[in-house]
């Protein structure tokens, strides 16, 4: 039994299924969220399928969640829009594109059972009709003919990327005889092997690996897009905007449809098509004309639905204006469908409202209400919690306390243990009545149906936890990613391991002496070429540098490059000496070792109001067992922007002070030291910890007075800028340094840290990412935690590129003025910031603006800053000074003026200051609209628009930042070496020093023995085409050690 089952006999709910037989429109008033859910659930029972429409994408997120938990995964299906109309036409997040498309998937299909969880925007986009999307769906089965280019063609057709090796949903490849298919509903692709026509097998096989994971008989491709054209919507929709053309008097506008028309004639699909949809759909087809007859639909507030309706309407008015302003529009055009009318008819029918107010003229065939409430908060009272449960288990009522994982599941048990409430652990199917159970479940919050006597908490009212939230990530590895972003494309640099850096042009097979072979070919100054044989691919790698610019190319036999390595070289078996000594010292130093857990670090750890990811829970245990050894920490986190290393440093912090040590937290900004300040006071006001500053903002007695509370042990933990390390700051016992972003620290400040991480436990944080090479190289010789999974609350940031638009800024900033938000404006030239701010407070005379760059005075640059934090100004116009150092989650937009100006790494770091909170954020990367894009430009904003997932900044930034970060490891001194032989061949010399000097070096060496047999040994450019695919196959040709490697490459082949 489970929670709808409880229910399930209650008379309203079961005459409202009832109603739902019948066509009626029926009201339910009163229900909180999660039984909104449960009472929607209720109903499929006796249905298969059912729609529920919400206002707003964040509302059927929350209810999506919900749904997940009581229905699982496989039956909650979600149709979501933007709530900003604009974002549908400038911004293409592939992971709900997906979502959408399976979404309309489910309804076709008859036989699946489950809910549609749509919002307002869903309810208006125009779609194929569903005749022709029905049509989109085909098998493919073992024995099956059909001809291969055919197949490609229709493949094209329905949406897939036809690529040279298939990484991610949504792409195809095609070698030879093999088709490769990543279809969207599936977490592998397949494999189908023809023999001429026929298919003669169909295989599921690893994208990573590319090794075979299971044989099937048959697989079902669904399209991965929702603009289906058939040939006669190209036909009418090329006569349509024909026509729009000749009557046009407008000379750009004519121009612009002419490129629009180009594209069509060769049936590609504009990237403006879809505001153009209108014209090639016989008619307006929406979410509804997919419903299979008598689907219920269920609204989620009315009263919200319709003012969303209406603000929606008036945004794509605004937008489509704006469009024929700018001579990229006609009035004809009809950018979403009106549903208002269809809505109001919709039957059967279901209003969920708080109150009968604001329902206008609707006539309903029934009310409903139900004897529920949430539930109340606990706060972590524990004895308040007993007592409400002894209340409730003396009434007979069913009693379920709700732990969202097993983790948290024990903690909770010996919690409750601890106060005497004994529980018994359940599994949430198997719902015992009038019993007290404890169960894993994923509800958002607790609630009590009176009648049924059932009562239901969650750690959301015990703790004030927010309930982790299911959310659907495409399954990419950052692996996967990171093989992608550093393939070779011609034109790239490239190191050669003897005759050095030079240009790669491709591979060419040549034909000496009756053989055919594949060479790569490179170019050196001077135009002069060198072609090497595939088979010693080893010796090259791609060139990758600190500042990303272009490198000397070198000139072949001068010997120059020798010596440049040779210099490297010695380099590098420096600072393998000093990292080999530097562990070595740790290593016999005597440092405190702390206790193991106690009650209060439990108490500290259960008053955390989130749930912790598995990496952050992985880098606490790894920090504890640091500090509870007896030699001194230096452990470094590293964790993207907003990833929640400030937690796991704070649980750290917690553990020192409990075993009566202090705490000192370095900060490089005195902005930070006052934010983090605030942060930790709050976190740790329960618990008897005297948290203080150290900073200009205080006044002389107030910085001597908190020195003296400092020496005699009476602040536990100390936070400020580098006025910490002062001569004048002692402390009584210090036993943990935590560093947020040891690299923006001076030398000075460095050595005197260096000297401290020999006595006390060190933490440090970076949100710079380490290069995964250095991973290796660095085991054993510093301790490295990673923090990679965003936390759950959070939402990647909808990233637009678009040309600078006063309309669209205007709109954006008011937008997120009136959610009670800020904005930043980055614009990065100081000379005429001011004159940008006049023109801003011109163009939104509603907003206050101030504006800070990096010559102000340090004392105004921060008061500004503060000023922001504090809600002074709704629009904080800056230069790249805020690119790291500053959190301030209320801000969530963030326009870049000429954003193609900036590095990818810039353009990722200064994106990750918004969206660090549970709203949405928007990031807005612009360019002049008289500028045509540079092809590295394009592909740049491309490339970070695409990656809007959180935490990419470990995949796409992987280039710039990395490097970055190998320089804070390594020093910054590094940095010329590593340009001058490129950064991976940096990385494997330091690797092999290290290795080296640990006395390893009588690992199994590589032989370069080669064995020259007189025969053709390549790849066809009929089996293999791309060129980036070829070198990969080459590598694993030359990698292979072993009969079974073999046969995964020829498995893969």
């Amino acid at each position: 039994m489970n929670v709808i089952d409880l229910v399930s006999q209650n008379s309203n709910l079961l005459s409202w299924q009832q109603g739902l037989q019948k066509n009626n429109r029926e009201l339910i008033l009163g229900l909180s969220a999660t039984t909104k859910a449960i009472v929607m659930a209720s109903a499929f029972d006796s249905i298969e399928k059912a729609v529920l429409i919400t206002s707003s994408y964040n509302e059927a997120e929350r209810l999506a969640s919900d749904f997940i938990a009581l229905l699982g995964e496989e039956k909650v299906h979600t149709f979501l829009g933007d709530d900003n109309p604009l974002a549908e036409f400038v911004f293409a997040s592939q992971e709900r594109q997906f979502a959408r498309l399976e979404a309309l998937n489910f309804l076709c299909q008859e036989d699946r059972q489950g809910i549609l969880v749509t919002n307002v925007s869903g309810i208006k986009l125009l779609l194929p009709s569903p005749k022709v999307f029905a049509s989109s769906i085909f098998q493919l089965k073992v024995g099956q003919e059909i001809d291969l280019t055919t197949l490609s063609d229709t493949l094209q057709k329905i949406g897939y990327q036809k690529v040279s090796q298939v990484l991610q949903q949504g792409e195809f490849s095609l070698r030879g005889d093999i088709l490769d298919i990543f279809e969207i509903e599936q977490l592998k692709p397949y494999r189908i092997e023809f023999f001429g026509d026929e298919i003669d097998g169909i295989r599921i096989f690893d994208p990573e690996s590319q090794r075979s994971v299971e044989n099937v008989e048959e697989v079902q491709l669904k399209a991965v897009s929702d603009l289906l054209l058939q040939e006669e919507d190209f036909i009418r929709g090329q006569q349509q905007i024909e026509q729009l053309q000749e009557q046009s008097a407008n000379e750009e506008f004519k121009s612009y449809l002419a490129e629009i028309l180009g594209d069509i004639s060769q049936r590609k699909l504009h990237p403006d098509l879809r505001k153009f949809i209108s014209f090639f759909y016989e008619k307006q087809y929406t979410l509804f004309d997919y419903l299979p007859k008598h689907t219920p639909v269920f609204l989620d507030d009315y009263q919200k639905i319709a003012d969303q309706i209406a603000r929606f309407e008036l945004d794509t008015a605004n937008l489509l204006t704006e469009d024929l302003h700018k001579n990229r529009a006609s009035s004809r055009q009809v950018y979403f469908a009106d549903t208002s009318t269809t809505l109001r008819k919709y039957t059967p029918a279901t209003y969920f409202s708080n109150f009968q107010k604001g329902l206008g003229n609707l006539k309903f065939d029934h009310l409903y209400q139900f004897n529920q409430y949430p539930m109340q908060e606990f706060f972590g009272q524990f004895d308040l919690l007993k007592e409400e449960i002894e209340r409730y288990r003396k009434s007979n009522y069913t009693v379920i306390v709700q732990a969202t994982s097993h983790h948290n599941l024990q903690q909770l048990h010996k919690n409750l243990e601890e106060y005497g409430i004994r529980l018994d652990y359940i599994d949430g199917d198997t719902i015992i009545p009038q019993a007290s159970q404890l169960v894993v479940g994923g509800l958002a919050h607790g609630f009590q149906f009176v009648d049924e006597k059932i009562v239901y908490i969650t750690e959301s009212e015990i703790y004030q936890k927010k309930i982790k939230r299911k959310i659907r990530r495409q399954n990419i590895s950052n692996a996967e990613r990171l093989k992608n972003y550093n393939e070779l494309e011609k034109g790239d640099y490239v190191v050669h391991q003897v005759h050095g850096i030079g240009q790669y042009l491709g591979i060419e097979t040549i034909e000496i002496s009756g053989v055919h072979r594949d060479y790569v070919s490179i170019q050196y100054q001077n135009g002069d070429r060198i072609s090497i044989p595939v088979d010693q691919i080893q010796m090259l790698s791609k060139y990758v540098a600190s500042d990303g610019k272009a490198p000397k190319i070198n000139k072949l036999n001068d010997g120059r490059f020798q010596k440049t390595k040779q210099k490297v070289q010695t380099q590098v078996e420096d600072i393998a000496d000093d990292l080999i000594k530097l562990y070595a010292e740790r290593s016999q130093l005597e440092g405190f070792a702390y206790s193991k857990d106690d009650e209060n670090q439990e108490a500290f750890e259960q008053d955390f109001p989130y749930i912790e990811t598995d990496d952050q829970l992985r880098s606490i245990e790894e920090i504890k067992k640091d500090m509870e050894s007896n030699r001194p920490m230096d452990r470094l986190l590293v964790g993207d922007v907003g990833f929640g290393k400030t937690e796991v440093a704070m649980r750290a912090a917690f553990k020192a002070v409990n075993d009566h040590k202090q705490v000192a937290v370095l900060v490089p900004t005195t902005v930070l030291a006052q934010q983090h300040y605030a942060n930790f006071k709050e976190r740790f006001e329960s618990f008897a910890v005297e948290v203080a500053v150290l900073s200009r903002f205080q006044s002389k007695a107030e910085q001597k007075e908190t020195l003296e509370k400092l020496k005699k042990g009476r602040v536990d933990i100390i936070i400020g800028t580098h006025r910490l390390l002062s001569k004048d700051v002692v402390f009584s016992d210090l036993g943990l340094i935590v560093i947020d972003e040891e690299q923006r620290f001076g030398v000075k400040h460095k050595e005197t840290l260096k000297e401290l991480k020999k006595k006390v436990d060190v933490l440090t944080l970076t949100a710079t990412p380490i290069p995964r090479t250095l991973h290796m190289s660095m085991l054993g010789i510093r301790d490295l935690s990673v923090i990679e999974t965003p936390p759950t609350n959070r939402y990647p940031v909808q990233t637009f590129v678009l040309e600078t638009n006063p309309t669209i800024i205007r709109d954006a900033v008011l937008r997120e003025i009136d959610r009670g938000g800020q904005v930043y404006y980055l614009y990065n030239k100081v000379d005429t910031i001011e004159q940008k701010v006049s023109e801003l407070k011109e163009l939104i005379p509603e907003a206050s603006i101030g504006f800070v760059h990096g010559q102000m005075s340090e004392v105004r640059l921060e008061n500004t800053l503060l000023d922001f934090i504090n809600g002074e100004y709704d629009v904080l116009v800056t230069t790249t000074i805020i690119e790291t150092g500053v959190d301030i989650p209320n801000a969530n937009t963030l326009f870049i003026e000429n954003a193609d100006h900036m590095g990818l790494s810039t353009l990722y770091q200064l994106r990750g200051r918004v969206g660090r909170s549970n709203r949405i954020a928007y990031a807005y990367l612009m360019y002049r609209p008289d500028k045509s894009l540079t092809e590295v430009s394009e592909k740049r904003l491309e490339a970070i628009k695409g990656f809007t997932e959180l935490g990419s900044g470990f995949k796409i930034a992987m280039r710039d930042l990395s490097i970055r970060g190998a320089g804070n490891i390594l020093g910054a001194s590094q940095s010329g070496f590593i340009d001058s032989v490129g950064f991976e061949m940096y990385s494997q010399l330091l690797e092999e020093a290290i290795v080296k000097k640990q006395g390893q070096e009588h690992r199994r060496q590589k032989s370069n023995a080669e064995l020259n047999l007189q025969i053709d040994a390549y790849l066809p450019n009929e089996y293999i085409s791309d060129q980036r695919q070829k070198i990969e196959i080459y590598k694993q040709i030359r990698e292979m050690n072993s009969a079974t490697d073999y046969e995964y490459l020829q498995d893969e082949l």
